[in-house]
């Protein structure tokens, strides 16, 4: 993989979101009045933009699901952005990365003031040029669009350009745009929705992902 350029999907690729999400989205249930007490029934909203998921999996309109991330966020902001951790060598990876002379970004579907205080809390943000996500409003949550506006804003090549992710948005996101995508298996994505996308490379764990860099 020899692209000078590197985009990171954030959640699920360079930390492991799983508590700080499921509790929230747990507590954005609660307000609204349904109980789900087992966390690892709520792990598919990691990844793909939180309003859709709402929409999808509990079958809300659309001003429903905005009220649902609404209270999402009332804890997501305060607790659940800290209730995370970075995978063990992002930071050798990253640090490695920079050395090779590469230019880093994180190309999140997540809010970017929440993005950027997570890069910031857990110290990997001095790794990365710009760290990119959506707005508030929703706008840039889908991953094609992203990466679009990525790539416009830094004046990108994207065939010098990679973009990593752990789901099928960030490899959808990546093929749209003319990147090359690298799916990661340590994540959140299955094997199967990873592979439906047909990825360039496929790395099922971190130290094999940062081993193909060289």
């Amino acid at each position: 993989m020899h692209q000078p350029t590197v985009l990171f999907d954030l959640d699920g690729t360079l930390t492991d979101p799983r508590e700080g999400i499921t509790r929230s989205i747990q507590f954005a249930l609660a307000r609204l009045g349904i109980d789900e007490p087992d966390l690892a029934k709520l792990e598919h909203f990691i990844g793909p933009p939180l309003l859709q998921a709402f929409i999808q999996h509990y079958g809300f309109d659309e001003a429903r699901a905005w009220e649902a991330v609404g209270h999402y966020r009332e804890r997501f902001k305060v607790t659940g952005l800290y209730e995370n951790l970075l995978f063990d060598g992002v930071l050798e990876m990253l640090e490695a990365l920079v050395a090779q002379g590469r230019t880093l970004y994180v190309a999140t579907s997540k809010p970017a003031v929440f993005a950027r205080e997570i890069a910031r809390h857990f110290a990997f943000d001095r790794h990365f040029k710009v760290i990119y996500g959506s707005e508030l409003d929703g706008t840039r949550t889908n991953k094609v669009e992203l990466i679009a506006h990525l790539l416009e804003q830094e004046g990108l090549d994207p065939a010098q350009t990679l973009m990593i992710g752990d789901r099928k948005h960030d490899l959808i996101g990546a093929r749209q745009n003319g990147l090359q995508a690298v799916a990661v298996g340590y994540g959140f994505g299955s094997y199967e929705e990873l592979m439906a996308e047909r990825p360039a490379f496929y790395y099922p764990t971190l130290a094999e992902l940062r081993a193909a860099f060289g």
